[in-house]
């Protein structure tokens, strides 16, 4: 793992996707964190999109919103600009990712440039994988970097225990190999931006 000697600590947003009440995305949220927060290169920081809603109705192509949307933006937009790279906890609905989610990625542009995004999913019998295919697609359009390694919960009801940690033996394995891969490409971008603007 690498130490906060060889490079700067990398500020992580957890973005928690579902609103869905009794929603079980804090649960997982809060797991990933701590895998973060254990880490010497990183530090978590959530983005609840159940705590900070957000405007449903977007401005017209190449308006800027009013004042009233900008502040109500304020509580996740800088948030997200300050990010190093990002961690999305997601449930899959339809076979894909909830629409909040997809209205926070719609929201924002240059807050999602040139930075990695890693995906902790959890489901039924997919675990949450097809919403995170889904959001692949997405978050190429919005020239953010995803990582290959992923993390997956299927059944997440029989999985967690009443600690919020789950039983699943690889879990904690998965989480590490996915945020190493997280912290290489957080490390190489962030470098990359500090020398030169990033080209759109």
């Amino acid at each position: 793992m690498p130490d906060s000697t060889t490079g700067s600590v990398l500020r992580v947003v957890v973005i928690i996707g579902s609103t869905r009440e009794g929603r079980f995305g804090p649960v997982v949220a809060e797991w990933i964190a701590g895998h973060i927060d254990q880490r010497a290169d990183m530090k978590a920081e959530i983005v609840d999109l159940a705590e900070t809603p957000l405007p449903t109705v977007l401005p017209a192509f190449g308006q800027t919103p009013s004042d009233e949307v900008i502040a109500q933006l304020s509580a996740v937009t800088p948030r997200l600009a300050q990010a190093d790279a990002f961690v999305i906890v997601t449930p899959e609905y339809n076979h894909s990712f909830p629409a909040p989610l997809k209205n926070a990625l719609d929201w924002h542009n240059e807050q999602w440039h040139a930075k990695p995004v890693g995906f902790v999913s959890y489901g039924g019998l997919a675990g949450g994988l097809r919403a995170v295919e889904h959001l692949r697609v997405v978050l190429a359009e919005l020239h953010a970097v995803t990582i290959r390694n992923t993390v997956s919960f299927h059944n997440y009801a029989a999985v967690f225990g009443a600690d919020g940690q789950p039983s699943e033996p690889g879990a904690d394995n998965a989480a590490g190999s996915m945020l190493d891969q997280l912290s290489w490409w957080g490390q190489a971008l962030q470098e990359a931006r500090r020398l030169r603007p990033y080209a759109v």
